[in-house]
């Protein structure tokens, strides 16, 4: 990777980021986590980290990457590229991630549509924390390395297999088996929910879709409640499912 200063500015904007492969992770937290997760994914070495003088000068943390290039930077050319009020003064410069092929006994999640960056964010960190499960973005979902998802994935993104513009075409050939979270469907609770290799979820505006309805008609699930809430945030509705999976995971 070699990206003079005004490349590395223009990472800011997805189609140079989809053009040159790269994306920011900001903060010191993603730093670290980006060092721990180069012992599994060796492509991640073609990462860089930009440090400012003012954290240069104070000693890099216990579990910095330095295995990997660092370079300094002046307060103001640091204060262009973070994306936060208040710059940490570190931001890597990673490389977009090709997905490993799916595991025996892997789950894969399927989001259609999702828009907002702090939900996805928060279902990968889920995913992350529970393992075992691949998550498939389908066309017009938010950018997996919009830096909003990024910082909220809290370092997720590193290690969750991760598929973007995945049809609903492609889920039905590739996971015949797949459940669909639905508002009309049987309890998370009961025992069958646990045997799909795929679960499905509508976006966080419009829901599960006709088509997606059609697609499980006879494996609907929902989350019992609905107690004068009229509906669960969809990442909130994606973590009560990945634990409730994540049980019947640890007992196998």
């Amino acid at each position: 990777m070699n990206m003079n200063f005004d490349d590395l500015k223009k990472l800011r904007h997805k189609k140079y980021r989809d053009e040159v492969g790269f994306f920011f992770a900001e903060g010191e937290h993603l730093a670290l986590e980006l060092g721990k997760a180069l012992a599994h994914r060796p492509q991640l070495a073609a990462a860089k980290v930009l440090v400012s003088e003012e954290y240069f000068a104070a000693g890099l943390p216990s579990g910095f990457p330095r295995q990997l290039a660092i370079e300094t930077l002046n307060a103001r050319q640091m204060s262009q590229l973070s994306e936060t009020r208040s710059p940490q003064g570190v931001i890597a410069v990673v490389p977009m991630l090709t997905p490993p092929a799916p595991q025996d006994g892997e789950r894969a999640i399927y989001l259609h549509q999702i828009q907002d960056p702090g939900n996805l964010g928060t279902i990968l960190r889920t995913l992350g924390w529970f393992g075992r499960f691949r998550c498939l973005l389908s066309p017009d979902s938010v950018e997996p390395y919009n830096p909003k998802v990024v910082r909220a994935s809290m370092g997720a993104i590193f290690n969750v297999p991760f598929e973007t513009d995945v049809t609903l075409e492609t889920v039905q050939a590739q996971y015949p088996r797949s459940a669909l979270l639905d508002i009309y469907g049987s309890s998370v609770a009961e025992n069958s929910f646990k045997y799909f290799d795929c679960y499905m979820f509508g976006s966080e505006s419009r829901g599960a879709t006709a088509q997606m309805r059609a697609t499980c008609s006879s494996s609907m699930f929902s989350i019992p409640g609905g107690q004068g809430v009229e509906s669960l945030n969809l990442a909130s509705t994606v973590n009560i499912c990945a634990y409730e999976l994540s049980k019947a995971l640890v007992r196998s």
